[in-house]
């Protein structure tokens, strides 16, 4: 039996200070403007490529670290460069989280390379899960996927919302209901390929935060693909719906197959916010003076950031846990995954906030970042599930009572 320990090794001590090298000389300097802009910043992606941040053998090589924590070393250092290039440059290890999630192994080889492309031709994808009427509730979706036996091919109609790098991906995972009268047991994903008929870019969202990331509306207008791109099959579909009408156990659905894998890695995102804030603040306390001495000799604002560095670290520790849990296949029995992304995202927002009134007038223009980093903040309370929606997954779980 080795000795417990959290102190990291030595590659994962490098690809910290490789990313973190990256996020300080590319990222930081770029993201006022690409958060002006509000538009998807090719040319931090191509440099991201370039050196090999994007791109699937550092996905492959970060998840294949077997104390899961690589990858969350990695996010929380892009994300301390800026949340909303992070984004553009995480944004597609969300669709490729869904095809490992429920695809074949032959489909993860032929799409999961496909969502990258090469440094020649770069290309990304998506992940299409929320619509209009169908947010936290992902069990309601309308979006419909109809089995067309005579050409074997799926056809797609419903409307996508709040989908990053919804309509300008490359690669589209989209779930919908093949079996509405069994709500969320009876979706499934499909891969929709780059220049398929029928799937065109909706509504262009305009940001409070992460406005580097293109967030945007996805409308399935009779889309038709092979049916090749149902992930998992037909054969496996058809088994499961059997099973879920028969009354039995059947697997998680589509879509929270995905976030259970997702969660800790958006809490490391919001724990790099919470950082850079806390950083930022902690040094700015110590060179302002006010009557005559740095403001951080008064408790008011010594205890702030004390607080603030308790909880970051809090949050990290949570975020490591569920990353190590799924790395090992241990079940989140109590909610782990959802702990993680709850309290990072809520210490995000606090921290951040704690930071603009520490720099008082100067946080709250855009000369200074920290109003940049508390906008960019506030999403991870919300997407991939709510905070509300995370505090039922832990309240369920910890009770065994289906709570409302």
């Amino acid at each position: 039996m080795t000795d417990f320990s959290l102190e990291l090794n030595d590659d994962q001590k490098t690809l910290q200070d490789w990313v973190h090298g990256f996020a300080s000389n590319v990222m930081r300097p770029a993201a006022h403007e690409w958060d002006e802009r509000e538009e998807t910043p090719w040319p931090i992606i191509e440099e991201a490529a370039k050196i090999g941040i994007y791109g699937l053998d550092f996905f492959a090589n970060a998840f294949a670290d077997k104390t899961g924590l690589s990858m969350m070393l990695a996010i929380e250092e892009l994300a301390w460069g800026d949340a909303g290039l992070c984004m553009s440059i995480l944004g597609t290890s969300l669709g490729v989280a869904a095809i490992v999630a429920n695809g074949t192994p032959e489909q993860q080889m032929e799409w999961i390379p496909q969502c990258f492309g090469t440094l020649d031709d770069i290309k990304i994808a998506a992940f299409a899960v929320s619509e209009p009427d169908a947010g936290s509730d992902v069990s309601s979706l309308r979006t419909r996927a109809v089995y067309d036996q005579a050409t074997d091919e799926w056809v797609l109609n419903g409307t996508k919302t709040w989908i990053t790098n919804g309509g300008i991906a490359n690669v589209h995972v989209i779930v919908a209901s093949v079996a509405p009268e069994l709500a969320g047991r009876g979706q499934a994903s499909f891969i929709v390929p780059e220049g398929t008929k029928g799937l065109r870019m909706g509504q262009k969202f305009k940001k409070m935060g992460i406005r580097a990331s293109h967030t945007a509306e996805v409308v399935l207008e009779d889309c038709r693909v092979p049916g090749s791109c149902l992930l998992g099959g037909k054969d496996k579909l058809d088994e499961r719906l059997a099973r879920v009408r028969e009354g039995k156990k059947a697997s998680s659905q589509a879509a929270m197959a995905t976030f259970e894998a997702t969660r800790p890695a958006v809490g490391a995102q919001a724990l790099g916010i919470a950082r850079a804030a806390y950083e930022y603040s902690l040094d700015y306390a110590k060179e302002r003076k006010q009557f005559g001495r740095a403001i951080i000799e008064n408790q008011s604002i010594a205890f702030k950031l004390a607080d603030m560095k308790m909880h970051i670290d809090a949050a990290r520790l949570l975020v490591w846990r569920a990353a190590w849990m799924a790395a090992t296949r241990k079940p989140f029995l109590n909610g782990e995954g959802s702990m993680s992304k709850l309290y990072a995202g809520e210490t995000a927002v606090k921290v951040t906030e704690e930071a603009i009134q520490i720099l008082g007038g100067y946080g709250y223009v855009r000369e200074y970042p920290v109003e940049r980093w508390h906008r960019d903040s506030k999403i991870y309370t919300i997407f991939e599930g709510t905070s509300e929606i995370q505090r039922l997954v832990i309240a369920r779980n910890i009770s065994g009572v289906r709570i409302q």
